[in-house]
């Protein structure tokens, strides 16, 4: 690694709204599970369930409903409406993703994926990155059904340092919201937010950007190293 990438173990990429622009199938998804519901989904549920993970928003989706269906029967729904959203639509990467992970993999800087989303739609999603940057993928990936707590608590990211072998204080968390923020900054990590659908305010070891356009990882390895002064 070179000298000015030094103190800069691993990148930690959150997916739904950092990595890949999935909101919008969220959406969609949603929409479908609350109409087999008969219920009403609006953009200020969505932002209220921004984040994840899956067994909150389903939750939420039965106390609004009030339907008989359990907790883990809407969360199945979820689950298959995104399969196969996921399938009929190609990946939309969020501005500058694509490129800071390529560039990460390029300078043999660890990276992980650390989701809200369940395994079997990590898979789908992983194969299609890895192919996308070059057949690399992710070194390690924490899907939401993996942890015994999901973000805002810290354990996605902590588990996946130890999964990687690296110092959390020495890694950067990429997130959009303000639960992933949450769980990075819980974490120790320094924590990068670009925001999707709700404001962010910069804070201590929180850094606050409008993109990933043009960050490089000598950026990333110089703002870890301010945040340690």
């Amino acid at each position: 690694m070179v000298d000015e990438l030094s103190g800069l173990e691993a990148v930690l990429f959150d997916l739904d709204g950092t990595l890949i622009d999935s909101e919008g199938l969220w959406w969609i998804a949603e929409c479908r599970v609350m109409d087999l519901l008969e219920g009403d989904w609006t953009p200020a549920d969505q932002h209220h369930c921004l984040g994840g993970p899956l067994d909150r928003v389903a939750s939420y989706m039965v106390n609004k409903t009030r339907t008989d269906r359990t907790v883990a029967d809407v969360g199945d729904l979820l689950m298959a409406a995104m399969a196969e959203l996921m399938v009929e639509q190609p990946l939309q990467w969020r501005p500058g993703a694509a490129e800071l992970l390529r560039a990460c993999q390029d300078q043999d800087i660890s990276t992980g994926l650390v989701s809200a989303t369940y395994r079997q739609l990590i898979h789908a999603v992983s194969d299609v990155v890895a192919h996308e940057t070059g057949g690399r993928g992710f070194d390690v990936s924490v899907a939401g059904d993996e942890v015994t707590d999901g973000k805002p608590h810290p354990e996605p990211y902590l588990t996946a340092a130890d999964r990687l072998g690296v110092d959390i204080a020495q890694c950067v968390v990429i997130e959009d919201s303000p639960t992933g923020i949450a769980a990075g900054r819980a974490s120790g990590a320094l924590v990068l937010a670009v925001p999707h659908m709700v404001a962010i305010e910069p804070g201590p070891r929180l850094i606050v950007r409008d993109s990933l356009e043009g960050v490089t990882p000598a950026d990333l390895a110089r703002w870890l190293a301010a945040a340690e002064r």
